[in-house]
């Protein structure tokens, strides 16, 4: 079931997203940043921040108590930013994923968006691929990858973004 988090599933989130991201964890599933990047994804501190903006949505599929993936939805002028979609390393291509895009999609029609933006770290082909896939578009435009705090680059490789956009 897709619902809204909320600040009692800050931790939970952490765990989650962190576990998919980066570490050893995140490399049971093909979505891992680990072979790029160091340190943690997400502190508790930055989601409960996040969720307390009004301008966000972090949207949660869950079975039985456990939060298994999700995805932040940011309302940016007249377009919606999709970004931090995770899914459970041992989960992921169970179809929570797609599920979570589709959600998305419902969620920016009923705010009257026509378009949801996402930015993907360029070098990340098989990500991109199955962005395509899901009628989601490169746009040409290139943004500078920013570290925080916590992120060690591990490659030599420059990272960037790109701009994906899906006109729904």
């Amino acid at each position: 079931m897709i619902t809204t988090a909320t600040l009692e599933d800050v931790s939970a989130l952490e765990k989650l997203i962190n576990s998919a991201y980066r570490g050893e964890t995140s490399k049971q599933g093909w979505t891992t940043e680990a072979n790029l990047l160091e340190g943690k994804r997400i502190t508790e501190d930055e989601l409960s921040k996040t969720i307390q903006n009004k301008e966000n949505t972090i949207l949660k599929f869950a079975e039985n108590n456990r939060i298994m993936g999700c995805v932040l939805l940011v309302k940016k002028e007249n377009q919606l930013y999709l970004g931090m979609l995770t899914v459970s390393p041992e989960l992921q291509n169970s179809g929570i994923g797609k599920k979570l895009l589709q959600e998305a999609e419902i969620y920016a029609l009923t705010l009257g968006l026509p378009k949801i933006i996402m930015t993907v770290i360029s070098i990340r082909e098989e990500l991109i691929a199955w962005y395509k896939r899901h009628g989601y578009a490169d746009t040409g435009v290139r943004e500078p990858f920013p570290l925080n705090d916590t992120d060690a680059i591990i490659g030599k490789q420059p990272l960037e973004f790109i701009v994906m956009e899906k006109i729904i």
